[in-house]
């Protein structure tokens, strides 16, 4: 029997008994097409996620003080301990281009020419490299000593007038005070600058250390030393009442930002380990306040997203684990309407037999039938899967990647299916007894 008369015959078969079929081949589509939605969802996400990684920011390391240990994330467990004569130190280093405080600042509300809109966390006192050029669709960095602010999309878009570049926008601090911002640039983006952010958007105002922090956090800002901002409680324990004294100012800040040369990675571990010796020398004054019990950790974005791509990664080996046991059931049951298909022509098999068709010729057959199944479930579970990935990844706003070699996969894994579920029903039917199948009612 030629090859293109087998495959004749098992079509024709397998589309005399349609509903059979379909139902036989669902497990396979639910399976394959659950493997590439989450493998597609996945490498989107973290295309998007790494794309928002530019060339500017692989030079930085972020630094903060916390517990050996502390799980959670950039920031988790941080402890203010790094002066405002440590960060001029780091940035005197010659294998550091700069180094600047991160300290997130309380509020209470935004003030646009008399419209109030409430915010607790949209202010963010950093260095001006914080902003960097490729991030502003509109105007400069802020500067340093200057009472200027670097604003994203969700804070200008918020009011009923949008803010521009040169307008004045008071920010209410908790306790009641005020200051007055003039903007000066404006992000092409309301997602976070930097891993201390998150990537999620969000209303922010970027402005300088220097006064918003360094001068004032004794005495308007919470969030400075002791009275409950961020890193500690307001409750005057320790990490927050710290004696300052000999220190450039009172301000201690929360994170750190460690600027390399370049992006190569043997300078971002240069600058690495030059912040890291000297600020765990008895030269520093975060080395006063680390103890025993915090430790420094310096880690660049991909360090720190790649924190997040191994959860990705177990969570998608999961999902794939859990489909793969919807190809498990799907395989027995091909195996098991193949063996039914072998009960209803026995005598089929017999007749043919009789007129003269090998054995080989038999199991090719009933082979040929499983594999259909298995290659049609795996096309039709590619389909459904490239869809679900891409109206996943469009409702996310993802940028969307498929990982081709999941697609090539699928169709294999359907050739194998069909082939391993099908061996043993085709060599029963190659070993059937002729006289016994034709004399088979």
């Amino acid at each position: 029997m030629r090859p293109g008369e087998s495959l004749r015959l098992s079509w024709r078969s397998i589309r005399g008994h349609k509903l059979r079929s379909s139902l036989t081949t669902l497990g396979i589509i639910i399976g394959i097409a659950a493997v590439i939605t989450f493998v597609t969802l996945g490498a989107s996400l973290q295309a998007g996620v790494i794309g928002d990684i530019s060339p500017d920011d692989q030079r930085n390391s972020y630094g903060w003080a916390a517990e050996p240990g502390t799980e959670g994330g950039p920031l988790a467990g941080a402890q203010p301990v790094f002066s405002q004569n440590d960060l001029e130190t780091l940035d005197d280093d010659e294998d550091i281009e700069a180094a600047y405080g991160y300290m997130p600042l309380s509020t209470q509300a935004l003030v646009y020419e008399g419209e109030i809109t409430p915010q607790s966390d949209a202010l963010v006192a950093a260095g001006p490299p914080y902003i960097r050029e490729n991030t502003l669709e509109e105007g400069r960095q802020f500067e340093q000593g200057e009472r200027e602010a670097v604003i994203n999309p969700a804070v200008a878009g918020q009011f009923e007038e949008d803010v521009s570049v040169g307008d004045e926008l008071t920010i209410a601090l908790q306790g009641g005070q005020q200051t007055t911002v003039t903007v000066v640039g404006i992000t092409d983006t309301s997602e976070g600058l930097s891993p201390f952010e998150g990537f999620e958007p969000s209303p922010r105002v970027y402005v300088p250390t220097d006064p918003f922090y360094t001068e004032d956090a004794a005495g308007a800002f919470p969030g400075a030393i002791g009275d409950g901002g961020p890193g500690g409680d307001g409750s005057g324990d320790d990490a927050n009442t710290t004696d300052t004294a000999g220190m450039s100012d009172g301000a201690l800040f929360l994170a750190i930002v460690v600027e390399a040369e370049s992006a190569d990675e043997a300078a971002v571990d240069r600058a690495q380990e030059s912040a890291i010796a000297y600020l765990e020398s008895d030269e520093s004054d975060a080395s006063e306040l680390l103890g025993d019990d915090l430790e420094i950790t310096l880690q660049t974005s991909a360090e720190l997203l790649q924190q997040l791509q191994d959860v990705l990664d177990l969570l998608q080996n999961f999902i794939v684990g859990i489909a793969a046991i919807s190809l498990v059931v799907g395989s027995i049951g091909i195996a098991n309407i193949m063996l039914v298909s072998v009960t209803e022509r026995t005598r089929e098999i017999g007749i043919m037999k009789a007129i003269g068709a090998q054995n080989r010729e038999i199991l090719g057959l009933f082979l040929a039938e499983a594999v259909i199944l298995g290659v049609v479930g795996a096309i039709l579970g590619t389909v459904l899967g490239l869809v679900a990935g891409y109206l996943g990844a469009w409702y996310i706003d993802l940028p969307l990647v498929y990982p081709y070699e999941y697609v090539a996969l699928a169709v294999a894994v359907g050739i194998l299916v069909g082939i391993a579920s099908g061996l043993y029903p085709a060599w029963k039917a190659a070993r059937t007894d002729p006289i016994d199948a034709l004399r088979y009612e």
